[in-house]
């Protein structure tokens, strides 16, 4: 492995830049319109231009971050952190290319990807975890006494996406059900997921 494409931008992309300097290895930048001068392009020994200036069309576009890797003869992916990174797709479509995939593999990322499924899969391996209720037990009529058994603080998650985008903080009952609604809505626009 000799060239590795970042499909990220930013300070992400430029950490991972400067790792690749220290292991000789040369790193490529992606960049969308509105970053064409950013630092990551700056910094990285080549850049290419992948899309428009939003994310769907950029660095969300598994099609143009693939095809600037092949274009540029990358050997390697970093997806970075955010974007990508958990996109079991996009990992499994650099591998059916024939370019190495810096990051877990697919099936990982779907056991992880799913905040209940990686919870299950950690008490089917008696990982410890801190006490929870899944979607399903949300709905049971017996909620507040689970959550009092629990005890306050309560962190609400979704269950979809990363980066804890819609995670909220409940100090009691009242403002975990208000949090659990305004946690679905920010997961169902956030990840199409509620």
């Amino acid at each position: 492995m000799k060239k590795i494409l970042i499909a990220n931008r930013g300070e992400i992309a430029c950490r991972v830049i400067d790792s690749c300097k220290k292991l000789s290895l040369n790193s490529i930048a992606v960049y969308s319109d509105i970053d064409k001068n950013s630092k990551h392009v700056r910094k990285a020994d080549e850049s290419i231009h992948i899309g428009g200036s939003k994310a769907q069309e950029s660095y969300l576009s598994i099609t143009k971050i693939i095809a600037a890797a092949i274009k540029l003869n990358a050997d390697a992916i970093h997806p970075g952190y955010g974007f990508m990174a958990e996109n079991a797709e996009f990992a499994q479509k650099v591998i059916d290319s024939g370019i190495i995939w810096i990051g877990p593999k697919p099936n990982t990322i779907i056991s992880m990807g799913n905040k209940d499924v990686a919870r299950e899969l950690a008490i089917k391996n008696n990982i410890h975890i801190c006490p929870g209720l899944n979607n399903e037990e949300l709905k049971k009529n017996n909620l507040e006494r689970k959550c009092n058994e629990i005890g306050f603080p309560i962190l609400i998650k979704a269950s979809a996406g990363g980066g804890g985008i819609g995670m909220q903080i409940a100090n009691n009952y009242e403002q975990l059900v208000q949090s659990i609604e305004k946690t679905k809505n920010l997961a169902k626009k956030a990840f199409g997921n509620s």
